[in-house]
């Protein structure tokens, strides 16, 4: 998805610098910039969730803390 919408921003940039009316060339320059926002939203999304750890309590480990018991930690990876 990320990579489909570096592809439309530079063709709206391509689209904003070959247009001769106003109008067009500053609704292309609008729909570039919208999109170097969310291309740059998706690469850092992208980005966060290649690095970001899995979760480290287990459903079980979640319903004992819940019930304010300790858990018992045995999928936990060791520090």
């Amino acid at each position: 998805m990320r990579w489909l919408l570096l592809v439309c921003t530079l063709f709206a940039f391509v689209l904003c610098f070959t247009r001769q009316g106003a109008a067009a060339w500053g609704f292309w320059l609008l729909v570039g910039l919208v999109g170097i926002f969310a291309t740059t939203l998706a690469f850092v999304q992208a980005r966060i969730a290649g690095s970001a750890r899995g979760d480290s309590l287990s459903e079980y480990d979640l319903k004992r803390l819940r019930e304010g018991k300790e858990p018992l930690g045995h999928d936990r990876r060791p520090r």
